[in-house]
């Protein structure tokens, strides 16, 4: 593995070096850095003029300054970065602009493509599984109109429903009759359409789904819920419970009752240890108490899987680590809504729903309060970003799950008996993820290199608009900044996808 490993890397920096080349020239002739100076009426153009030209080398060929930018590059195999200034920032150093727009770029793409992966290949399953249903049917036009839409309309929808109108709702928030039975009729319909069976069985579905989610919505409207929503203790063992069960059933199946009592003993100690962390959050809320806690909700999973897994030990602690740090979670989420009520007084009259930005402009408070107002600027953006991979996930996940079905080795499972759970998830599944898994490699270089219609719409500083400014004003360093972050990612990215190729199918080898 380590050699092809180093196989590849060696060639991936033969054509970085040839793509970086093409690149500083194109973008040195494309544009004059001089431009905004030879227009300025300053007395003193001549002497700024002279001082960004020899700042930048521009008496030196454009081939010539790339062998000269390459040399401070080439640093960073040693942590001495050197991609020289930018002169649209007040010359700061490329490296310090590239940290801050990647970290405003990464937190915006990270929940959208860990939300687009999940969702995407759910529901690309559930299609795959019932297909030329109804329910195959309505997500294939779907996902087909979604993929099709322009993401700045998808971006301007989301603006106008899910931001002015959400807020105008929570400003004085009054659930009516029309509300619940929409709500019950949508929640009815979708069911109805995954579990399908008999239309005996779909009636009892759609009844049963359109009494608790209209029953819900209702429920939440009369306790005011919308007004000072949090989850709470009866919420957490609820949510916790239907996570035990549901990564249970896709794990090992419900028939595995050592796996199941461990996940469903994991939510009992989040329950009874929901109490004493309000006084930790309380005092000391920091990201860092976050992350320790996230890493001991593993190990508390992995420790009490272990100890009611019997001889299945490997696959309980996997499920009931996943099921732990999922209540966490949930705990977590508890938390930051008990600052919404004090969070709603303090921000603009604009609403809880932001459309512009990253954060609120001189927002004061703790630790939740900058969560809060963290999600309440990225879940528009958010969105926006992973509908449409949603979709062509969505339809990548059918048509290869579609094809592996197909194959001898599936039927030959169905044949020794296996139940169509053990089929699907342990045998289909890993082969069908193969392609998906380039593509998703693909998808996560290309994001964080910067969603810039997105980023533009919704006032986003990252990696996009960082990539046009440069363009724009000729700053070949900021460019070459941006390329370097890119490119390198595409490259770990393609990497991390061949070796994953040999762990989802044993039969490929990275040797």
């Amino acid at each position: 593995m380590l050699t092809f490993i180093l196989r590849r890397l060696g060639a991936t920096i033969l054509v970085l070096i040839v793509a970086s080349f093409i690149v500083y020239n194109l973008a040195a002739i494309a544009e004059d850095p001089l431009a905004d100076l030879r227009q300025s009426n300053s007395p003193n153009r001549e002497e700024q003029i002279a001082y960004r030209s020899e700042l930048l080398r521009l008496d030196l060929a454009p081939p010539i300054r790339y062998f000269t930018w390459l040399s401070g590059a080439a640093g960073c195999f040693v942590l001495r970065c050197d991609l020289g200034i930018s002169f649209i920032r007040s010359n700061q150093p490329v490296t310090e602009a590239l940290s801050t727009a990647a970290a405003s770029t990464i937190q915006l793409v990270t929940a959208a493509t860990i939300i687009a992966i999940i969702v995407g290949l759910t529901i690309g399953i559930l299609t795959a599984l019932r297909q030329y249903s109804g329910f195959d049917y309505t997500v294939t036009f779907l996902t087909f109109v979604v993929y099709s839409l322009p993401i700045f309309w998808i971006a301007v929808l989301l603006k106008e429903y899910g931001a002015i109108r959400l807020n105008s709702f929570l400003a004085d928030p009054e659930v009516t009759l029309l509300a619940v039975l929409i709500t019950g009729l949508i929640a009815g319909i979708i069911f109805m359409s995954i579990l399908g069976g008999s239309w005996k069985r779909r009636l009892i579905t759609f009844g049963s789904a359109f009494v608790a989610a209209g029953g819900l919505v209702w429920f939440l409207g009369v306790t005011g819920w919308f007004a000072r929503p949090q989850i709470g203790i009866i919420g957490i063992i609820i949510t916790g419970i239907a996570a035990a069960v549901g990564v249970t059933a896709l794990s090992t199946g419900l028939a595995n009752r050592r796996t199941l009592y461990a996940s469903l003993t994991v939510v009992a100690v989040w329950a009874a240890a929901w109490y004493p962390l309000q006084f930790l959050f309380f005092y000391v809320p920091t990201g860092w108490m976050l992350f320790g806690l996230g890493v001991v909700s593993i190990g508390i999973g992995i420790g009490i899987g272990l100890l009611f897994g019997g001889d299945g030990k490997k696959e309980a602690a996997r499920t009931a680590a996943i099921v732990s740090f999922i209540t966490y979670f949930i705990v977590v989420i508890d938390r930051v809504l008990l600052v919404y009520p004090d969070y709603v007084d303090r921000i603009p009259q604009s609403g809880i729903i932001a459309t512009i930005g990253a954060t609120t402009p001189g927002l004061r408070g703790d630790m939740w309060f900058q969560i809060l107002d963290g999600f309440a600027h990225l879940v528009l953006p958010t969105i926006a970003l992973a509908l449409v991979s949603i979709a062509a996930y969505t339809r990548y996940a059918r048509s290869s799950l579609l094809e592996v079905m197909n194959q001898d080795y599936v039927r030959t499972a169905r044949a020794k008996g296996l139940t169509e759970r053990t089929v699907v998830v342990r045998h289909a599944m890993r082969n069908a993820l193969i392609p998906i898994a380039t593509i998703i490699a693909f998808d996560i270089g290309a994001l964080i290199g910067g969603a810039v219609i997105t980023e533009t719409i919704f006032a986003w500083r990252g990696m996009g608009a960082l990539f046009v400014d440069g363009l724009n004003a000729g700053d070949v360093n900021l460019v070459m900044g941006f390329f370097v972050v890119t490119g390198v990612l595409a490259v770990i990215f393609n990497l991390i996808a061949d070796l994953l190729y040999s762990a989802l199918d044993p039969r490929i080898r990275v040797s």
